[in-house]
Order: C-alpha cells, then structure tokens, then sequence
C-alpha cells in the first residue's frame, strides 16, 4: 500500500500524490456506546481535557457568540457528569452521555475559537515528559486561568485591534454559569478555581508536576527549551494575555513545585 492518494484536478487533468492525514473526514461519530467501559485514568484525563477545551474556547481573542454557548454548556456537563462518569463507568450511562456531549461540544468551539496558553504549555509537557494530555492540562489549569485574569498584564494580545480582552469577566461570566458566586468577577474566580480544584481531587488528578514522577533534575534540563517551543506553539496567538517567555517559565515552576 502506498501512504498517498493520487488527487486529480478537474480542469487541468494534472494529477499529484496527497498525504493520506491530509484527507480529512467530514463527519464524526459520537457514540457512547464506545465510552461506556473505558477506565478511569482515561476518564478523568480525557474528561478534565473537555474541561480545558471549554475554557479557553471561552476566553480565547477568537471566541464568538456561536462558540460561547457551546463552551458554557460543556463546562457545566463536565461539572455535573464527570465525578460520576469517573466513579460509576457503565454502571451510569447518563453520565457517559452528558460527558460524549461535553467533548463534541467543546471541540466544536475550540475548532472555531481556538484555545489558549494552557494547551501551548501543556504540549510540551506531554513531549518532553510523556504526561497524558489530559493531566498535563490539568496541572497547569487554574495557574494559567489566575495568569490570564490579571487586569493590567505586562502584554496584551496579539491581535491589537481586537478590545481588551476582559479575560476575568469572562471567566466570572463562564463561573457562574457554573453556579459559582462572589460579590465581584475576581472573588466568582476564585470560587471557579476553587471548584476545578474539587473537581481535579474527585477524579483523581495530583496537585502537581512533580506528583507524577517527573525528575526534577530533568525537568529543570528541559524547562527553558519547553518553555520556547510553548511560546511559539500554535495555540499561543490566541490566548487572551499574550505571554512573555520569562512568564511562562514561572508558570512551569509553578505547576512543578506547587507554589
């Protein structure tokens, strides 16, 4: 077998090899039904995944009013059906249900808003570390959403004609959909990170980098080069609060050490 295709151009006749990961597909099946026995550490990563797709959809310089409504719905279902999902597997197929909706209407609204910082990082987490993407997301979450919500950041974003952000009304406004309270946006956060934290512990996931065995010593070896590949990763551009590189690898020892 040969790993292209040949595609033929309609009007010329010219023909040439395409790569087959270039044929993209043009549908995607969910079907619970593939969930339903899946263990718990792919549960929990997958499901904390969802989780980090919603929020930075919601905050990204890119999101739009047809993606926020699909980010708020999918942070809610992964507050409401992961614990149990995690916990209960098959024996609650409703959980599994409202977890498969989760994900596709998550990745609906990161593939039109993009995602963030927090995926940027956590990239080079899982390639230089070998972390499950999930946890790799997890451990850098509220850091990163604490980061971002700085009113007066060293740097805005990328795209200068875009208004400021409002990365912490924004996360405020996706809290409390969630059912988080406080008397202003900053104290609605920190009831959000309080609750991702919750969430986090019930379904299994360490308090930080270190917690999974990464070597210290190796860690440190590779932290500046992590810290420039997640600076240049795709995903960066579209993050609320543009990072300065010195930024990011602050946030790295962070997640490490747990401080």
């Amino acid at each position: 077998m040969t790993p292209f295709a040949i595609i033929t151009d309609a009007d010329t006749g010219v023909k040439w090899p395409i790569a087959d990961y270039e044929l993209l597909p043009n549908m995607a099946i969910v079907d619970v039904d593939n969930m339903m026995t899946q263990p718990k550490g792919l549960t929990s990563a997958s499901g904390i995944d969802v989780m980090t797709h919603a929020i930075e959809a919601y905050v990204s310089i890119m999101a739009t009013d047809y993606t926020d409504g699909l980010a708020m719905k999918a942070v809610k279902n992964v507050f409401d059906y992961l614990p149990s999902a995690y916990e209960n597997g098959a024996n609650d197929p409703k959980a599994r249900e409202m977890m498969a909706n989760a994900s596709c209407m998550a990745g609906m609204a990161f593939a039109n808003a993009f995602l963030g910082l927090n995926h940027s990082m956590a990239h080079k987490l899982g390639a230089f570390h070998h972390l499950p993407h999930g946890v790799a997301n997890a451990v850098l979450l509220t850091e990163v959403m604490k980061y971002n919500a700085a009113e007066v950041p060293t740097k805005m974003g990328t795209f200068s004609q875009y208004e400021y952000p409002h990365a912490l009304a924004r996360y405020a406004e996706l809290g409390r959909f969630a059912g988080c309270q406080g008397k202003d946006d900053q104290e609605v956060l920190n009831s959000f990170v309080a609750k991702l934290e919750d969430l986090k512990e019930k379904i299994g996931i360490k308090k930080t980098i270190k917690d999974y065995g990464i070597d210290e010593k190796y860690f440190l070896d590779t932290l500046d080069d992590m810290v420039e590949q997640a600076f240049n990763d795709q995903c960066t551009g579209a993050n609320p609060r543009y990072p300065l590189m010195k930024e990011i690898k602050e946030l790295y020892l962070k997640c490490y050490y747990g401080k």
